[in-house]
Formats: C-alpha cells, sequence, structure tokens
C-alpha cells in the first residue's frame, strides 16, 4: 500500500489539521483516514469484470467480460480500479476534484496504488504514466488537472515516469447525466496527440480518478494506439 512520502508529511500538515478525511475525527501525524472509515471503505472485490472491473453481484467464480464490454470495442487491455464510487470514497474524491482540497491527492494517490497489486497489472511492464487531460478552460476553472496530480503521487512510489502525451482539444458537456452511447459520442475527436510527441511501441498506464463506463478512457487509448503504442492499461482510484 503506498503512503504519503515522509518529507511531505510535515507540509501537509502545517496546511491541514490531522483530522480524518471521512469522519473529521482527530487523527494521529502522518495518517489522513482513521480505521473506522478505513474499514468501512467500499473496496472492489470479485466477482467482476476482467476487463472494465464492471461489479457483478452473482455467484461467477471465474474471470468473465461484463454486458458493458461486450458489444463495444474497447481500446485499452485493461481498467483496473480500486474502489467502488461510493461513500466515503466518493465524499473524498469529490472535495478533491470540485472543492478544491488539493491535500487529498495522497490518499486517493496511496489507494490509487493500491491497482499495481491487481494480477491485471502487477504482471505488466510499463514506459509511462500518462494522466488523462482536461480540456485547457475547464483545467483553468479548476485549478488543477486531478489525474496530473494523481499520476504525480504514483510516480514517487513505483518511479514510472509521468509524461502528459495527449491533450483533450474540444470542449465537451459533463458526461455524468449520459448513458454509454452518448457518453462515446460527447467524446468523439476530443482527445490528440501533444505535438511532437512519440509513442512508438510505448507501454502506458493511463491514470484517472473515476471509472464510469470507460469511455473517456477508451478513447485516449485509442488515440494513443493509432499513434503507435503497443499497449494500454488504465488505472483508477474508483468505479462508478
Amino acid at each position: 500500500m503506498l503512503a504519503i512520502p515522509k518529507p511531505l508529511h510535515g507540509f501537509v500538515r502545517l496546511l491541514y489539521p490531522a483530522a480524518c478525511a471521512g469522519c473529521r475525527g482527530a487523527l494521529p501525524d502522518g495518517e489522513q483516514l482513521c480505521e473506522k472509515c478505513r474499514e468501512e471503505l467500499p473496496r472492489l472485490l470479485p466477482p467482476f469484470c476482467a476487463r472494465c472491473s464492471q461489479p457483478f453481484d452473482g455467484s461467477i467464480t471465474g474471470p468473465f467480460t461484463c454486458a458493458n464490454c461486450e458489444d463495444r470495442v474497447l481500446y485499452f487491455e485493461a481498467a483496473v480500479s480500486a474502489y467502488r464510487s461510493r461513500s466515503i470514497v466518493r465524499e473524498i474524491t469529490h472535495s478533491f476534484k470540485y472543492g478544491g482540497q488539493r491535500h487529498l491527492r495522497y490518499l486517493l494517490g496511496e489507494w490509487l496504488g493500491e491497482t499495481l497489486d491487481d494480477p491485471r497489472l502487477a504482471g505488466a511492464q510499463f514506459d509511462c504514466i500518462v494522466p488523462v487531460p482536461l480540456h485547457p478552460a475547464r483545467e483553468r476553472a479548476r485549478g488543477f488537472n486531478q489525474a496530473e496530480l494523481l499520476a504525480e503521487v504514483l510516480r514517487r512510489h513505483c518511479s514510472i515516469p509521468v509524461r502528459p502525451l495527449l491533450q483533450r482539444i474540444r470542449y465537451t458537456t459533463s458526461q455524468t447525466h449520459f448513458d454509454r452511447r452518448q457518453r462515446m459520442q460527447n467524446l468523439a475527436g476530443a482527445f490528440r496527440l501533444r505535438r511532437a510527441s512519440n509513442v512508438q511501441e510505448l507501454r502506458v498506464l493511463l491514470v484517472d480518478d473515476v471509472l464510469t463506463t470507460g469511455s473517456t478512457l477508451s478513447e485516449c487509448a485509442r488515440v494513443l494506439k493509432e499513434s503507435g503504442a503497443r499497449s494500454v492499461h488504465a488505472a483508477t482510484v474508483a468505479r462508478g
């Protein structure tokens, strides 16, 4: 499990009180979540789709592909998430992403790092981490790209370089209320490879905060593969 780098403990504590990010209770130095809240985290447990990590409420014991993946082309090899986007995880993700609480990137980066223990990623070799880009207008409004911040936290622990190879060239409306088909249409032509970037034969780990239908990750993976990437896996903190 990843942890906040020790040199950063004092800096984080200087800016933010030692309170649990979940219940706001008191915490020992160097922690961001109390034991009770950690025990209540909605972990993503089998059975789930081998391709997109969609959970399945049933008695399946072996690998399977869900209906979300079966009838469409997905350009990533696998998308792995650590937790469900529920309760504490959703609240903390929203506080980070929309509430400007950037210090939560260390906790979310810890959760993101747990995906590297998944067999779908543990056996893979990666040349770089690529964060999913925001449109410049949205990044200016938010003040940061959450995927970039999470990618940098992950880099400190796995020593895989971060390369912002993609850019978002078309502003799209929020995906929140779209179904899968509408999400795919909304994202068509939204991304491209940055000028002078070379992805030939690269093994890419694509990173974002939350996976819902996988449409954003798939569109990014398509651009990377059509530009020459050998493989694209994806990792997110949570699965919607």
